[in-house]
């Protein structure tokens, strides 16, 4: 059974979230927006697009970060009887014209789990963009393989069985570390990924939560939480890897 939607997590992107989900029911893909608890215009913009059709709302009361929405998201995906989510960015960044793309990819290959990489253009911050090729060398010794092209991309279709899996049994960042760090317990389990290149902008309302330092400095956190994960079950991430 393959039956999908989107997760969306919203913080204070009222300009430019009814063009995402506007995209999205345009080629026929229920959204679940979650509000991690947005300012009141945001949120009234949220309560507006619940109205519509195959359009679900969650409001969080306090701010749980990008992770913590995604992943309350994904349960309520779960719950609601999809199968599959998609997830996407609130702030436009993603190319929504590939949406088609990553939906009939995973229909095809509905055991995987659907990555995209980014093409970026000039309005990519060179920081993050410097910052991403650190993550990516780090990425690539904690699961002891080439295989992750690009963990930060956060554009990406979870069968949603094996996905909450890992997070009802780990401690998942819940903010700017989150897309890394499931990515990287999902291939400790040998998840069959795909890859897909997807454009990325930057961003369309103009506004952007990742904090340089403290974000920048949560993501380090991460890398070393699963770099010594690495080191204590080596063994095991083998092992499950021959067996595949």
């Amino acid at each position: 059974m393959h039956n999908p939607c989107a997760v969306i997590p919203v913080y204070n992107h009222e300009t430019a979230i009814a063009t995402v989900v506007d995209a999205l029911l345009a080629c026929h893909v229920p959204c679940i927006l979650v509000d991690d608890a947005s300012n009141p215009a945001c949120a009234a913009v949220l309560d507006q697009l619940a109205r519509r059709d195959k359009v679900f709302l969650i409001r969080l009361p306090v701010n749980q970060g990008k992770g913590g929405a995604v992943m309350t998201g994904l349960r309520e995906a779960s719950r609601l009887g999809f199968s599959h989510a998609l997830q996407v960015d609130a702030d436009g960044q993603h190319d929504l014209q590939d949406i088609d793309r990553f939906i009939e990819h995973s229909r095809a290959h509905p055991e995987a789990l659907i990555c995209g990489y980014p093409l970026y253009d000039a309005s990519v911050p060179k920081g993050r963009l410097y910052a991403r090729y650190l993550t990516h060398v780090m990425v690539w010794i904690n699961t002891l393989s080439l295989q992750i092209r690009d963990s930060m991309c956060g554009f990406r279709v979870y069968p949603l069985p094996p996905t909450l899996a890992v997070i009802d049994s780990a401690r998942v960042g819940k903010r700017m570390d989150f897309d890394s760090d499931i990515l990287v317990r999902l291939a400790w389990r040998n998840q069959p990924m795909q890859w897909l290149q997807t454009r990325v902008h930057y961003p369309l309302d103009g506004v952007s939560h990742f904090r340089m330092v403290h974000d920048n400095l949560l993501i380090t956190s991460m890398h070393t939480r699963l770099c010594i994960g690495m080191l204590l079950h080596w063994p095991v991430i083998l092992w499950r890897r021959r067996q595949a």
